[in-house]
């Protein structure tokens, strides 16, 4: 797999990955866990966004 398709395999693993920390948040009770979930989903929303865009740019933003 090329650099590129890694990189952005790794953001739609990201991107997953927040979906489910949202989901979870909207399920959770608690909530100091529901505010904790969503700051962690949102954090990985940005990373993933951030990716892409360095991605898109030609930028590898694995180094």
């Amino acid at each position: 797999m090329s650099v590129a398709g890694e990189s952005g395999g790794r953001v739609q693993q990201m991107r997953a990955k927040a979906q489910e920390l949202k989901e979870a948040a909207e399920q959770a009770t608690d909530p100091e866990q529901r505010r904790r979930l969503q700051d962690k989903a949102r954090r990985l929303r940005e990373q993933s966004e951030t990716e892409s865009s360095m991605r898109d740019r030609g930028m590898d933003p694995m180094v």
